[in-house]
Parts: structure tokens; C-alpha cells; sequence
């Protein structure tokens, strides 16, 4: 018998924001795993150590300091060290902040070891959710037309995007803040959007868009072109 994989969404910062599912299985698996960059701490341990059984293994996946790329040799080492776990029969949960198939790091796990164990995964409060509660602003109403937009996507991919729908969420704003806030103004969006960094863990920060000077990676712009979803 192998061990089951969890994939367990984690949410965005906020230890309370785990789902009961997430937390009793952290009571409760030998193995916990999560992603930790080349220096520096991991978020996604931060966000559930409350939550950890005594006596838990923990075992840290070092991936690329740059969380905007994917790390390939870090999953592919980082799946072989898992799998070693699961073929010796122990459950192992994955760490993943926000939710595990939400732009989550997990994906790219599951890729390489889906085939060959039984996989579970438990949604996690996705950060699109999380900057929505913390600005008072409703995402969508009626029937409008959400769209994700990644910030490094190229500037007329981000107009077009923003073009085509109600309501906008543009995450991993970071160093692309400067494109972003030209294609809002050529757009005549500013006034409609919201920006927040670092939604539900100690640093966040919420400013209106001419006040942000610089933007870290975990930042997020709400759009919504009518102000508000409600009207």
C-alpha cells in the first residue's frame, strides 16, 4: 500500500482562514511538505504551523527564489523526495498557499506524481477571495463577466482582457505595476480600481492607485466598471 498525496490549499496568509478539512488533516498526516525559497522563510509553512500535529515530519522543497517561474529541477527534485515518502506507505500533505490548483505550486507536483498515487486535494481560500473581503468589494454581480488577469502577461494582452469583461482581478502586479497602471488609464479604469498587497497576512497594505509606489509580487488590483458590483 502507498501513501495517499494531499494537496492542501492553505489560503493567503491568515492561519485562520484554513477549511477544517485542512486542518484535521494536518492533525493527523506524518509527513508535511512545502514549498521554501533559497533564502528566506515559507510562507505556506507560516500559514499552517498552527495547525500541525506534534512530532510531524516536515519536510522543506527549496524551488527558485523567483516566484514569478517555474522551477523545474526544484519540482522534479522535489517530487522524487515526496515519492520516496508515499512508496514507503506515509501520507504526505502538500503545503500550498492560496488554493493547490489556483496558480498553485501544487499543480506542477501533481503533474509528475498523479499517475502513480492516490491524490486528494483540498481547496484553500484563493487570494482573489481573500483581497475582495479585506477592500469591502464585492467581485461580481447580475451576470457580469469575471476575468484573471497575471500582470506579466504582455500590455495589449491586458487591454484586450480588461476590454472583455465586468470585473477584473490582476494579481502578481509586482514590477509590472507601471503597465498596469497606463493600460487603467488609457482605459479610463483607474477610478474603478482597488489595489491591495499582502491580503490577510501582517503586512497589508491598501492604497489607492496613485499612492502605490512600488508593488511586491503578492499584490492584487480589483476592477470592477461599474465601481460597484452592486449597482
Amino acid at each position: 500500500m502507498t501513501g495517499t498525496l494531499y494537496g492542501l490549499g492553505v489560503g493567503p496568509g491568515d492561519p485562520e482562514l484554513l477549511t477544517l478539512k485542512a486542518a484535521r488533516l494536518l492533525a493527523s498526516v506524518p509527513v508535511v511538505a512545502f514549498p521554501e525559497p533559497m533564502s528566506g522563510d515559507s510562507l505556506a509553512r507560516r500559514i499552517a504551523k498552527p495547525h500541525f500535529r506534534p512530532g510531524i515530519e516536515e519536510i522543506p522543497l527549496r524551488m527558485s527564489c523567483d516566484p514569478a517561474q517555474r522551477d523545474d529541477d526544484g519540482y522534479d527534485q522535489g517530487a522524487s523526495i515526496v515519492a520516496g515518502h508515499l512508496e514507503a506507505g506515509r501520507d504526505v500533505a502538500v503545503l500550498c498557499e492560496g488554493d493547490p490548483f489556483f496558480y498553485g505550486s501544487f499543480a506542477y507536483l501533481f503533474a509528475r506524481l498523479g499517475g502513480r498515487f492516490p491524490v486528494s486535494v483540498v481547496p484553500g481560500v484563493a487570494s482573489v477571495m481573500a483581497c475582495s473581503a479585506a477592500l469591502d468589494h464585492p467581485l461580481t454581480a447580475r451576470d457580469d463577466a469575471l476575468v484573471v488577469i497575471p500582470a506579466p502577461r504582455p500590455e495589449a494582452d491586458i487591454e484586450r482582457l480588461l476590454e472583455a469583461a465586468e470585473a477584473a482581478a490582476i494579481m502578481k502586479i509586482g514590477r509590472h505595476l507601471p503597465k498596469v497602471v497606463g493600460v487603467l488609464n488609457r482605459l479610463g479604469l483607474a477610478d474603478c480600481a482597488r489595489y491591495i498587497e499582502r491580503a490577510a497576512q501582517p503586512g497589508q497594505r491598501i492604497l489607492a492607485i496613485g499612492e502605490v509606489e512600488r508593488a511586491p509580487y503578492f499584490s492584487m488590483i480589483l476592477v470592477h466598471k461599474r465601481g460597484k458590483a452592486w449597482m
